[in-house]
């Protein structure tokens, strides 16, 4: 048998070296390598014989009609199920990871709880609580008569034993894959090797007995789930709880989903009988805005398949500083630079004199550049003084020439802004909509959109 060598493996990113260093070539992280060994493995498989060869080609066209996949279990809370793709498909991988506290053990035994109650045979494996822990958590909840099954387990060779002898089991939850060890390897729990090896061995179960499964994963500083990336290449589906302590409302975001749609997010509002379901998220995130104050503006967004009513909130003040500054809460640092630079040079506003502070109200974070013109509505209302009109909302992409861009599926965010109520919508012009409900103010040019706000205040 040959002998095992030494290596060592960064904990942040898992790539291998064979001697130690401060800071990892591969991801720059500092003190992130630690030592580790290396199984050793045959040098190859070499060739198989024709008689050993199990492996069988299956045109696809002779699938048509067969291997129909069972309905998607639905756990009757329909936030979480949105950000599933539409509830959870029989043999798929889910990894949720989050801060600290923010809610995941909680969401997950609120919905392992309704599918229980709903006839589907499910499993909660907790590696960091007792099971007398756990049970008071759902007693908590209002779940401590739902049949799901408790277990407090580490070792990966018991838990994998004991959900054989499972007849029928249809949803697994690891609470947390960190905690989880298999005695194959000589690592502690929670190192690269222990994560990627334990991750795999329950993703081939899941696969192999056609059972969903959910693995929760911590998170580092800086938001990621801690371990190799390539956990989150394994899942099927990687799901992030997003939102501050300062905020009651949790964000929980799809970022990879091989059977539903990205990007696609269900909100929570924290409460004492656990996570309850915002179900019109608009209303909430513009519920207590005053429409006669300068700097404010409503952004039509999309969050995957939702459209979605945002606020958009800026300060402009003169700086007393040799370099302005710059604060920015929910959005990209960049694009809002972007935005500043063209109102700068193309309406010669001359922002970069100012100090700058940007915020999306709720605690919502925004990707999509369809927010750009609401951002800049938001700019010159807060220099001119000037409140945006009552009951309007804004959409479109400015680019780096002063032009306003259309964007996709204005469709559904005018008719997302006319169901609650607003009369007014400043877009892009060239894009075909339908209905009268809304006045439509189209523009195409972003020295347009600064007269239309500020009008003659800035002259």
């Amino acid at each position: 048998m040959a002998k095992a060598r030494k290596i060592f493996v960064c904990q942040s990113c898992g790539s291998t070296t064979g001697k130690w260093a401060g800071q990892c070539e591969a991801c720059n992280e500092w003190n992130s390598i630690v030592e580790g060994q290396d199984e050793a493995h045959p040098a190859g498989l070499g060739k198989a014989s024709h008689n050993q060869a199990k492996g069988r080609l299956i045109p696809l066209s002779d699938l048509q009609g067969e291997d129909i996949p069972p309905p998607r279990m639905i756990s009757n809370i329909d936030e979480f199920d949105r950000a599933c793709g539409g509830g959870l498909v029989p043999g798929s991988a889910i990894l949720i990871g989050g801060d600290p506290g923010i809610g995941k053990s909680t969401i997950l035994l609120q919905a392992v709880g309704n599918l229980a109650n709903n006839g589907i045979n499910t499993i909660y494996i907790s590696g960091e609580e007792s099971i007398s822990q756990v049970r008071m958590r759902a007693r908590r909840l209002g779940l401590s008569k739902c049949p799901v099954k408790l277990g407090a387990e580490t070792n990966l060779r018991d838990i994998l034993a004991t959900l054989d002898q499972e007849p029928g089991l249809q949803v697994v939850v690891i609470d947390s894959i960190q905690t989880m060890y298999a005695d194959t390897v000589s690592s502690a729990p929670g190192t690269v090797t222990q994560v990627r090896t334990c991750a795999q061995e329950l993703i081939r179960y899941a696969k192999r007995k056609n059972v969903c499964i959910f693995l929760v994963g911590h998170v580092t500083k800086d938001g990621q789930i801690a371990g190799p990336r390539v956990l989150e290449h394994m899942v099927d589906t990687v799901l992030y709880f997003e939102g501050d302590r300062g905020h009651q409302f949790k964000i929980l975001r799809a970022v990879k989903n091989r059977f539903g749609g990205t990007d696609e997010i269900g909100v929570f509002e924290m409460s004492d009988m656990g996570l309850r379901q915002v179900s019109n998220p608009s209303a909430l995130f513009i519920g207590n805005r005053a429409g006669d104050i300068s700097g404010s503006a409503i952004f039509a967004g999309m969050e995957g398949s939702r459209p979605m009513l945002v606020e958009i909130q800026a300060l402009v003040a003169p700086s007393t500083l040799g370099q302005p500054r710059r604060a920015v809460v929910g959005w990209d640092n960049g694009r809002l630079a972007m935005i500043i630079a063209v109102l700068d040079a193309r309406c010669g506003l001359g922002l970069g004199a100012y100090d700058i502070y940007l915020n999306v109200a709720g605690g919502l974070r925004i990707t999509e550049p369809a927010a750009d013109m609401a951002v800049a509505a938001a700019l010159i209302s807060s220099l001119s003084d000037r409140p945006i009109p009552e009951e309007t909302i804004l959409f479109g992409e400015i680019s780096l020439s002063g032009e306003i861009r259309p964007v996709s599926q204005a469709e559904a965010r005018l008719k997302e802004s006319s169901k609650l109520g607003f009369v007014q919508a400043y877009m892009p012009a060239n894009i075909k909509h339908k209905g009268k409900s809304l006045k439509f103010v189209e523009l195409d040019q972003i020295t347009k959109l600064v007269d239309l706000v500020a009008q003659d205040a800035l002259q």
